[in-house]
């Protein structure tokens, strides 16, 4: 099992690559100040999609990202 400052630092590692050093931070201090709901946020999001939306919009997800073989099994 992953302890927490692995998930932390993984975490901050994909924020700081996709989003750079600043905006990571900024990002961070956004969630914190909003008191961000995440599970509700997603909620919302997916209530608003229309039948279907979601599989096809999951299948070209698949497509456009295909699985390499280079996952870690825990």
């Amino acid at each position: 099992m992953i302890n927490t400052v692995d998930i932390l630092n993984r975490g901050m590692e994909c924020l700081t690559e996709g989003l750079g050093v600043v905006e990571a931070e900024q990002f961070i201090s956004v969630i914190i100040r909003e008191r961000f709901d995440y599970t509700r946020w997603q909620r919302e999001y997916f209530d608003g999609l229309a039948p279907g939306e979601f599989h096809d919009k999951a299948i070209k997800y698949a497509k456009d990202h295909p699985y390499n073989g280079d996952a870690e099994r825990l």
